[in-house]
């Protein structure tokens, strides 16, 4: 992919900048509101396939440029449904997102609409500006809903909350996804990226392995109701061996900053 000096890679109106443990996955195409293109789905499962090859990354921001998150897919490209190897595509990046193995975070202002919205429930976290508007509008276009998107849906709002999304396609204030669970957090438009980059710093002083393993295990009881014995197991031995207690209680007894040891590697994430 092309890359330059300072971190930057970019494809397809999708930018990934890497700052040391902080990447930034961006959605650029600000004049048509980041509305995403099939080639923009396909560049963001590759770009974040690439990401997982970086050991020092340790937490991950998407946002849209400019004054919007994502207005959805792109319509023009959806007469006939999304799916085939459309469906195939958009699926394999919202994937490659809700199982990045680090924390993850939407950072949301503007429209958040349609493939917008299943974009940021693919994250672990999502911030919104009290401009923020959202919606998932499948019944405006005849469309029936990717089942993987409306799964975590139902999963971060509750049935009756994605019910009344899906039926009406209306759209909704920041104040109402905030009351329905879509969104964690509402702050002004001006503090938006400041208690973004209070939240990135605060995941950064912790431990890396503590919060791999809790999103892991999270997720597995999220989807199977429980954490296998075979994944305690998995993270038990990564945490006996990998330094992480011992410099944790160190660190601690010494009143001094934390120098957490353990990084993510392709074979130790379960």
């Amino acid at each position: 992919m092309p890359s330059d000096d300072t971190g930057e890679l970019a494809n397809f109106n999708i930018l990934l900048e890497v700052d040391g443990p902080i990447a930034t996955l961006i959605l650029n195409r600000p004049s048509k509101r980041n509305a995403i293109q099939f080639a923009m789905w396909a560049a963001i499962e590759a770009q974040l396939s690439q990401l997982l090859s970086n050991p020092e990354v340790r937490v991950l921001v998407v946002r849209g440029e400019g004054e919007h998150f994502c207005a959805g897919a792109d319509i023009s490209e959806l007469t006939n449904g999304p799916g085939g190897e459309y469906g195939r595509v958009n699926w394999a990046a919202e994937e490659a997102l809700a199982n990045f193995p680090v924390p993850t975070i939407a950072m949301i202002r503007g429209n958040c609409v349609g493939g917008g919205v299943s974009i940021a429930t693919a994250c672990d976290f999502r911030i919104a500006s009290e401009e923020a508007v959202f919606g998932i509008t499948p019944a405006k276009l005849g469309i029936v809903y990717p089942t993987n998107a409306l799964e975590r849906a139902v999963r971060v709002m509750g049935a009756s909350a994605t019910k009344q999304m899906m039926f009406t396609g209306d759209l909704i204030s920041a104040e109402r996804a905030h009351h329905i669970g879509l969104v964690d957090e509402v702050v002004s438009i001006d503090q938006l990226q400041s208690r973004v980059d209070v939240l990135v710093h605060t995941i950064l002083d912790r431990s890396p392995l503590a919060q791999v393993a809790s999103k892991a295990m999270i997720d597995e009881v999220v989807r199977e109701g429980k954490v296998k014995p075979k994944t305690t197991l998995h993270w038990e031995t990564e945490m006996d061996k990998s330094g992480e207690v011992r410099e944790g209680v160190a660190a601690f007894l010494a009143k001094r900053p934390p120098r957490w040891p353990w990084k993510l590697h392709r074979g130790n994430n379960g």
